[in-house]
């Protein structure tokens, strides 16, 4: 494992590079390097609940998208680069504030460290759910690295059809790679746990978000998780797509219609999906967009 950084191929993009001497295209060297960690509250009730989700947001990302509601971090790679101690130590003090789990954003690029700081701080009593929050975009072996490390997997399921992965995201292969990965993610972590309180402890909770005028990818998505894993896993149905700056796509300046996010709702009920998370009105805001201001990085 402490050699993977020289010739990385911690993601699908391979690129094979020496991360101690440069970038790839996630833009991370080997130094971890984070934008904020702190508590979130808008996240699905068994995640964030009201103690709030000890969420830290990595920099960097290794897909790239270009609607991201994140790009400041993602694209733009803000952030400060800490050591792996300095992480233990974050996630000790975001439990200590009463986090009920701790929240990966965008981990991938960072794995390696990720690692090598959860063994640290739980040797030292961390205790909470782990939660590795990914775009989807994984190399099976990467996660096969994180087995019995990470307790919830929340990853996205962006496209079904690989043509929009590639416009929106310079990704030929999202599709097969999601699949896989969810697949690996599934085996790790099995059906859903929840503790008394409703936070989930175990299992996969799969985002969705809609975009314009791909009604139909949704549903191949919705389709698709179901028939795999039925009632299994849960799945979150998300409306919150947000209009960002400098769109190059005009088909991607417009809000998700209210009639199309009903359409898909009822068709998942009438496909027999039970275990999923919708979302009310309001929620396509540029409000609810991080203030990546590195929180919680520096003592």
């Amino acid at each position: 494992m402490k050699n993977v950084l020289k010739k990385c191929n911690l993601c699908p993009r391979n690129c094979l590079i020496n991360r101690y001497e440069t970038k790839g295209y996630c833009k991370q060297s080997n130094k971890i390097k984070i934008a904020k960690a702190a508590l979130t509250y808008f996240e699905e009730p068994c995640i964030s609940n009201e103690k709030g989700s000890g969420t830290i947001f990595f920099s960097g990302c290794n897909l790239g998208c270009v609607f991201c509601q994140n790009e400041s971090i993602s694209s733009k790679n803000f952030g400060k680069c800490i050591s792996i101690k300095r992480l233990a130590e974050i996630f000790l003090e975001l439990e200590k504030q009463g986090a009920i789990n701790i929240n990966l954003v965008t981990p991938t690029p960072h794995v390696i460290g990720i690692i090598k700081a959860l063994k640290i701080a739980k040797k030292k009593g961390l205790h909470i759910p782990i939660i590795y929050n990914t775009s989807g975009y994984e190399n099976v072996e990467t996660l096969k690295l994180l087995d019995g490390l990470i307790d919830v997997y929340l990853p996205d399921f962006k496209y079904y059809d690989n043509a929009y992965a590639k416009k929106y995201s310079k990704c030929k292969d999202y599709v097969e790679k999601v699949k896989l990965a969810i697949d690996e993610m599934y085996r790790q972590v099995g059906i859903p746990k929840f503790s008394t309180e409703g936070n989930i402890q175990k299992g996969v909770i799969v985002r969705h978000l809609m975009l314009p005028f791909l009604k139909e990818d949704t549903k191949n998505i919705l389709k698709y998780l179901y028939e795999k894993y039925q009632n299994n896993i849960y799945i979150s149905i998300m409306n919150q797509y947000t209009i960002m700056d400098n769109l190059k796509y005009p088909e991607l300046k417009h809000h998700i219609q209210k009639k199309d996010y009903n359409e898909v709702i009822d068709f998942a009920i009438n496909l027999g999906i039970e275990n999923a998370f919708c979302q009310l009105d309001k929620t396509c805001s540029k409000d609810f967009i991080p203030d990546f201001n590195l929180e919680g990085v520096s003592k």
